[in-house]
């Protein structure tokens, strides 16, 4: 038995946990680089809890999902202004900023020498400045994850740069900031937050610690996301969903992926598509096909009792088959109003393309089978 496991220094969990912000903040530095989005929970509170502090800072606005030019702008702003840490308060995009500004401020050459597949692939060779993440959505466990995801527009993809050296110093976890999450919001990084602890837990590299967050997350997951979804008040299921996204982000860092997020990247990178509503329509398909797969190709494999294991958690039935794990996740997609992809402009005639840039993206080296291209088309097809 042989792996390796990186994490944040510090992670804060529980309702409350923000007013710490402050006293964190004062022993981090002298001067945050506030990164926050629009949309979703308000600064305001943590503005204050700063402001009390004495803490200075610079603020920066993410809008939508990150682009190499808005992070490059960023990080100039950030050494003008003499920061020398950051703060991330937002959902997955604003954290996964914050990371990659902490990494260069650090770290010397352009952003684009450490990018994957389209950069140098450089390796970050400097600890990251510190960051602390406060997510206020409950889906993707960037708080603790070691990537950051970033759009290139020119080329129409989403690469991430990586390393455990860009982890987040604090990851602060205050439940709380997702109650006033919207519906369809809840929903799809929700299912983020599922897909999260499920891929890990049947990926090439999953390892017996990263086993222990997924079924846990998966468990937290399947009771409370309908909960969540339908009342937002719920502390108990907000409390879960927040533990599930934690877990997935602990589970994914060191575990990887597998196809539902080698699809996610290229579709993001192509089209106005939200990351977790995404995620969440390629779920069923994906297990689908990587479960036929296996019983054709490799029907000795442990992976396919790993897939036993998610039904029974899914369902809470410990006689349920695989396929009764997939019609929960058909039934969740459902009852959760998630849309065809089609809805995002996304055609039969874009399949070709995604299928190329899917079958290359590094979330899909983790998946527990090699899909055929036509394996990976046909799931699109069904997706849209």
């Amino acid at each position: 038995m042989h792996f390796e496991f990186a994490t944040t220094t510090r992670i804060i969990f529980g309702p409350g946990t923000l007013k710490q912000a402050g006293d964190i903040a004062v022993k981090s530095g002298n001067k945050a680089l506030l990164v926050t989005g629009k949309g979703g929970a308000s600064p305001d509170q943590l503005n204050a809890i700063l402001s009390a502090s004495k803490v200075d800072w610079e603020l920066v606005e993410v809008v939508g999902e990150p682009t190499i030019e808005e992070v490059e702008k960023a990080i100039v702003y950030a050494g003008q202004k003499k920061c020398d840490y950051v703060i991330g308060f937002g959902g997955g995009s604003v954290i996964d900023t914050g990371k990659a500004i902490s990494a260069m401020m650090t770290n010397p050459g352009e952003l684009m020498d450490y990018l994957e597949v389209i950069g140098g692939g450089k390796s970050i060779i400097h600890l990251a400045a510190p960051l602390i993440a406060i997510p206020t959505t409950a889906g993707t466990g960037s708080e603790v994850s070691s990537n950051a995801v970033l759009t290139v527009r020119d080329r129409k993809m989403k690469v991430s740069m990586r390393s455990p050296l860009m982890i987040a110093r604090v990851a602060l976890v205050d439940p709380e900031l997702t109650y006033t999450l919207p519906p369809a919001v809840t929903a799809s990084t929700g299912m983020d937050a599922l897909a999260q602890v499920l891929e890990p837990y049947v990926s090439k590299k999953a390892n017996p610690l990263t086993d222990l967050f997924c079924l846990e997350g998966m468990k937290r997951a399947a009771k409370s996301i309908l909960m969540a979804y339908t009342n937002g008040n719920d502390q108990q299921a907000r409390e879960d969903m927040a533990y599930a996204s934690l877990l997935g982000g602990l589970a994914l860092a060191n575990a990887g992926l597998g196809g539902v997020h080698g699809f996610a990247s290229p579709i993001g990178g192509m089209f106005e598509a939200p990351h977790g509503a995404v995620c969440a329509r390629l779920l069923p398909m994906v297990v689908q096909t990587n479960v036929n797969a296996m019983r054709e190709r490799h029907p000795e494999s442990p992976i396919l009792e790993r897939y036993f294991e998610i039904a029974k958690i899914l369902t809470g039935n410990p006689a349920a088959t695989i396929e009764d794990g997939i019609a929960l996740l058909e039934a969740l997609i459902k009852q959760l109003h998630i849309p065809a992809l089609s809805v995002y402009g996304i055609k039969a005639s874009d399949l070709p393309i995604l299928v190329e840039n899917a079958a290359v993206a590094s979330s899909m080296q983790a998946n527990p089978i090699q899909l055929s291209k036509v394996e990976l088309s046909r799931i699109l097809e069904s997706a849209l």
